[in-house]
């Protein structure tokens, strides 16, 4: 079987090691870090995981989904916070089972790279510095971190899981394989930690566990994610420049005066927010555009180091397992990997499109449209049509959490449609009409 080597030994790259070592692949995985199994945890830009049926989907496949399961919060819908403390409660779903998962990335990274450590076809390989890849050479230069040695060797696959500042998708770019552009949000985010409080909402939860917090403001938003070990793990996003942004953000009074009048129940319990908000680094967010995601039937972007997207989806890691799955399918089916590799790209681009465009848009929806009327009226609207008519429509947002069968393209074709479906109806189409209007739109 075919020798791979990865680059990056995250979430991603560290379950494509283990589904390809259960192919009976040799799989060499190197990380620039240290092994976050003894190292500290790298605090402040973690960005809590939201696990859903896509990233479920490969984690089952890989035969760790009960490893996993030990560390996972399942959240039933979004809990909103407005600035008089009423609480709203919007359900993610219509059953039980329709739940995202809260999740630790170190915790999960950890898990990952256990399993990845027992199996004998998989070498990990730390404080490795990936410094250049030469596809048609076959060749790849790295450097130990502790000691500087560096190392030229020779590789017979590789993969690029090393993430959106992906050093593999450098060396495509300067040997023009591939060609990428970033574009950037303006809006940034900082992390603050909200630790197990003593008003208990059920094992030590200041805010009951089993919802994704949001303050949605208009403009800008905190969203607080649930930790099993009863904190919460809080992410403010606000815009960089501008009358309310961080550039406003300048001392220890700017700080508390925002909290205090913005989110003042979250100000209540998150520890000392001025000297986290000082301590944890601020972190920029960027949708990347690349085309060119293999070079010379060698070499391969995978994950965020192809289709960086922003997280407002919750989909950057389901949607990297979902790549995962993809290229394991994709090398059943090709002769060689190397056609495997030159299949991966046009099997994944609209959908890695469709899901980029879709988080954008719904920072949008958390951040300011869950506030109003109409949001709920075609909301309310789109579930009763989904009872009325199961499987012919379902909601945009349980296409892409709860249905890996529907694709990210199709889930977003669909939902242009349904939209159009739910313009009639409340521009007075009977509701008779419904299951009529469905069939025109070809649902």
């Amino acid at each position: 079987m075919s020798a791979f080597t990865i680059i990056g030994a995250g979430p991603v790259g560290t379950l494509l090691a283990l589904l390809l070592e259960q192919r009976g692949c040799r799989v060499r995985v190197l990380e620039r870090r240290a092994d976050p199994r003894r190292a500290a945890p790298e605090r402040g830009r973690s960005i809590n995981l939201a696990l859903a049926a896509r990233g479920m989907a490969a984690l089952e496949r890989a035969g760790l989904a009960d490893a996993v399961a030990p560390l996972l919060i399942g959240m039933r819908g979004r809990m909103l916070h407005e600035r008089d403390g009423e609480l709203r409660f919007l359900p993610y779903g219509q059953n039980a089972g329709e739940i995202i998962h809260a999740v630790s990335r170190e915790a999960l990274n950890r898990t990952l790279l256990g399993a990845a450590a027992t199996r004998p076809g998989i070498e990990l390989v730390f404080d490795a510095r990936c410094l250049d890849v030469d596809p048609a050479a076959g060749t790849l230069r790295w450097h130990e971190e502790r000691t500087g040695q560096p190392h030229q060797e020779p590789f017979e696959l590789l993969v690029g899981a090393d993430g959106a500042g992906s050093v593999v998708r450098s060396a495509l770019i300067a040997r023009g394989f591939t060609q990428a552009s970033e574009v950037a949000l303006a809006h940034d985010y900082r992390e603050l930690d909200i630790a197990r409080g003593s008003a208990h909402v059920g094992e030590g939860f200041v805010f009951t566990p089993d919802a994704l917090h949001i303050w949605p403001r208009g403009g800008f938003m905190l969203i607080a994610l649930p930790n099993t070990d009863g904190s919460f793990t809080a992410t403010l996003f606000l815009p960089r420049a501008g009358a309310v942004s961080f550039e406003r953000l300048s001392t220890p009074a700017d700080v508390l005066g925002f909290f205090a009048r913005e989110f003042p129940d979250a100000a209540a319990v998150i520890d000392d927010p001025v000297a986290q908000f000082t301590r944890h680094p601020q972190g920029r967010l960027a949708t990347l555009y690349c085309e060119g995601w293999q070079a010379a039937g060698r070499v391969l972007l995978i994950g965020d180091a192809a289709h960086a997207i922003v997280p407002f989806h919750g989909q950057g890691l389901n949607c990297g397992f979902e790549d995962c799955l993809m290229l394991e399918r994709l090398l059943d089916a090709a002769p060689a990997a190397s056609d495997a590799f030159a299949r991966f790209e046009p099997a994944r681009r609209a959908d890695t499109r469709a899901i980029a465009a879709m988080a954008l848009e719904n920072y949008v929806e958390m951040r300011d449209a869950v506030r109003s009327a109409g949001f709920a009226e075609r909301r309310a609207l789109g579930q009763e049509l989904e009872r009325e008519f199961p499987g012919r429509y379902i909601t945009r947002y349980a296409m892409v959490m709860f249905h890996p069968e529907i694709p990210y393209a199709e889930a977003q074709r669909r939902a242009v449609l349904q939209e159009q479906v739910i313009d009639a109806l409340l521009a007075g189409a009977s509701r008779a009409d419904a299951g009529r209007l469905l069939t025109q739109a070809g649902l």
